[in-house]
């Protein structure tokens, strides 16, 4: 097996290399900059920074969890992906939360900087220095709405990603069935053998 859990040979798929999904590495940013905002706009023990810390650390840990228990089961891989969805639509709804309070304004689709922020999202392998500008401005109704929209592209993401896992598993099944099939091969192989 490599370092991403892969295995060349057997009835475990190639598995793992999560670092590389997009929904991953945004979700990490997203991280990064719930961290830094929460640092930034709460008074330190606030019950809702840590709740919102841990809500974005959910996001990006169950994408990892996820890619990794894929090798060996199908329906982990689709809850804990769904997890991780549910756990950044809980964060939006703090940063929705965050500007309606202190009646600031939530971008609407059309809203000039949410152009901007599609740009962004299009640039590969993205860091948190992409996103840094908009997520460390002076302004918390640009910092939040910016990590509102890495938000919204990640849990697009993910939906899309839910429902090719569900389609893979309809088409390819799961472990067992790949087990069954290796050891029906692996007996006529010896059978034709003889």
């Amino acid at each position: 097996m490599n370092q991403e859990g892969n295995n060349n040979e057997g009835f475990i798929p190639k598995h793992g290399g999560y670092r590389k999904l997009i929904t991953y590495q945004k979700a990490e940013i997203i991280y990064d900059a719930t961290v830094f905002f929460t640092n930034r706009y709460f008074r330190k023990y606030d019950r809702t920074a840590d709740q919102m810390v841990q809500a974005a650390r959910s996001g990006k840990q169950n994408i990892a969890e996820a890619s990794m228990a894929s090798g060996t089961s199908k329906e982990t891989e689709i809850k804990l992906t769904n997890v991780a969805r549910a756990s950044l639509e809980e964060l939006k709804i703090d940063y929705e939360d965050f500007l309606r309070t202190r009646q600031l304004v939530l971008w609407p689709k059309d809203h000039r900087y949410v152009a901007r922020l599609r740009e962004l999202n299009k640039i590969p392998n993205p860091t948190y220095e992409t996103f840094k500008k908009g997520i460390e401005h002076e302004n918390p109704e640009i910092s939040a709405n910016v990590i509102i929209g890495l938000i919204k592209v990640v849990s697009y993401l993910l939906n899309n990603q839910i429902k090719t896992l569900e389609t893979a598993f309809l088409r390819e099944g799961g472990l067992r069935e790949r087990m069954t099939k290796a050891r029906i091969e692996h007996r006529n192989k010896d059978t034709n053998d003889k």
